[in-house]
């Protein structure tokens, strides 16, 4: 008689979708505010989606890349593609067209899913796509739109055609689930992939640190999840894999305009999301925005630093924002900003201060603070380094990247690039990119510092520092500031007197009363919102 071997369990894509098929299927899932599914159709629709594109031609191994909106529809693909055994391409749309055309090729798609708004974008290129076999339609609108692009049909219409019942594998948990492009601001974009073990295991991670949160910074299932992140930047930061292993009513914005935000907002009664900076602060200025009652919304702010006086207008609106770490190589959070209880009695001020610190690490995720001999740095606060890290979702390395790929996990730690510090209590906080942090006579200054500094006056709108050559220092730091709309007696001598007065409290090296400022019309960003330091210094500095 031969003994019963156990099942080998594998970590995969579609095991997230069990629980809330079954405990919550009549939960909705919302585009726009004006199509509405529940979970039991997510459940039909991934089917659909994967009998489709069977009939494509797609077989496992095979990349299907994606170019749309936050919408339902990307929602589908990030179950369906996988779970069939092929990979996920999640396009940057915000990329240039040729930066796309290098993405598309360098990935080797085989099918592309394309929203009407960037189909311009593949006639310009489609003379040079020379793997991609198939190209479909998504579109909001019954009306096909004109193109010179050979298209295999439109999304739903093909959805209807398929069967609602398709065999998903069983795949080794190892098989690649998807790829993506990092928006780096040098070179070309590089590709970043992630297993299927990986996925579910960052989903098991972040929903471990933010469902047992005791009160602020909690994600649990009577939430009303929406996303103010692009899908396609590392998985719009896997919240989306996390929302529907809860089951927890899910809305997905589309196209960003602030008022039609805060208008689904309201409506819906979103009450979790995670965006950066500049989409935080758009929102808190929007015209008319201040009718929209905001006290039960809780931010996750991440993929650039938040500023202390973002953050306290933010709780002033009654928001719960706080800081959230990670990058497109990490899949990606690494840390959380989570206040403990006592910390919630602390004023507004104080309380800033900690929500915009880097934050503890996730459950797994191994940090060290390590100087240029990769030793570790003391948690006292101070003592500053890069941050090293492993976990068991990091990607492997860069697609076709080989010597990238040694690189970035030199010593068999992932580096990280950022420069930060680590107190008694486990918080990490970043004080620099190892590229931008600025070198005076031997000392050095912290840009993100300067900019938190320069934020605070309340004449700023947005703000940069970036070091810039010096015949005697070295270097030293220029602030580029746009100055609030109607901003009075904002010039750059109120500025450095605002900046010099956190100098003399210690706040800052003292090497910073050398900082000069520059008034500015704008923060060059790059595609997802992060300021572009490269295009500041080709802007600002002299060249040559």
């Amino acid at each position: 008689m031969t003994a019963a071997t156990p099942y080998a369990y594998q970590l995969l894509v579609k095991r997230l979708l069990l629980n809330p098929v079954v405990d919550a299927p009549d939960q909705e899932i919302v585009y726009r505010g004006t199509r509405r599914h529940t979970y039991r159709d997510l459940r039909e629709r991934v089917a659909r989606l994967a009998g489709a594109l069977a009939r494509l031609g797609v077989e496992r191994g095979d990349t299907v890349a994606v170019m749309d909106w936050d919408s339902h529809r990307y929602l589908e693909c990030f179950f369906a593609v996988p779970m069939m055994g092929a990979v996920l391409h999640t396009i940057n749309v915000r990329l240039s067209a040729e930066q796309i055309l290098y993405t598309i090729e360098h990935a080797e798609d085989d099918v592309i899913l394309v929203n009407a708004e960037f189909l311009p974008i593949l006639e310009h290129i489609r003379g040079r796509l020379s793997g991609v076999k198939k190209i479909v339609l998504l579109t909001d609108d019954e009306a096909r739109p004109a193109t010179t692009v050979p298209l295999e049909g439109e999304y739903e219409a093909l959805l209807a055609a398929a069967s609602p019942d398709f065999a998903f594998p069983d795949l080794p948990e190892e098989t690649r689930a998807t790829t993506f492009y990092t928006t780096g601001t040098t070179g070309l974009p590089k590709g970043v992939y992630f297993s299927h073990r990986q996925l579910v295991l960052h989903t098991l991670g972040a929903l471990a640190v933010l469902g047992t949160a005791t009160s602020q910074g909690r994600f649990h299932r009577g939430d009303v999840y929406m996303p103010i992140t692009p899908m396609f930047h590392v998985h719009a930061w896997g919240l989306p894999y996390v929302a529907t292993m809860l089951g927890v009513k899910q809305v997905y914005p589309g196209k960003y305009a602030p008022d039609h935000l805060l208008e689904l907002i309201a409506r819906e009664g979103v009450t979790l999301s995670h965006c950066v900076p500049t989409i935080l602060h758009m929102l808190l200025k929007a015209p008319g925005g201040e009718r929209f009652d905001l006290s039960r919304w809780k931010v996750l702010v991440g993929g650039a630093a938040m500023s202390t006086a973002l953050c306290q207008a933010a709780l002033a609106r009654g928001i719960d924002a706080f800081a959230g770490y990670g990058m497109s190589e990490t899949c990606p959070i690494l840390t959380l900003a989570q206040l403990d209880p006592g910390d919630l009695a602390l004023p507004p001020e104080a309380q800033a201060v900690r929500r915009c610190k880097t934050g503890r690490p996730l459950p797994l995720v191994e940090v060290r603070v390590v100087d240029e001999a990769q030793a570790t740095q003391p948690p006292d606060g101070r003592s500053t380094g890069e941050i090293v890290v492993r976990a068991p979702w990091l990607t492997q390395g860069y697609l076709k990247e080989e010597k990238a790929s040694e690189r970035l996990w030199h010593g068999g730690w992932l580096h990280t690039g950022d420069v930060a510090h680590r107190d008694d209590r486990g918080f990490l906080k970043i004080t620099d990119r190892t590229k931008d942090v600025i070198k005076i006579g031997g000392e050095w200054v912290s840009s993100l510092e300067l900019e938190d500094i320069l934020a605070q006056h309340p004449g700023v709108a947005e703000v940069a520092v970036i070091g810039m050559p010096d015949a005697k220092w070295g270097e030293k730091p220029l602030a580029l500031v746009v100055p609030k709309a109607g901003a009075a007696g904002i010039d750059e001598r109120a500025l450095r007197h605002h900046a010099h007065a956190f100098v003399e409290k210690g706040v800052v090296n003292r090497q910073a009363v050398l900082l000069e400022i520059r008034l500015v019309e704008a923060i060059d960003k790059t595609s997802v919102g992060k300021v572009n330091k490269v295009a500041l210094r080709q802007k600002h500095l002299p060249q040559g």
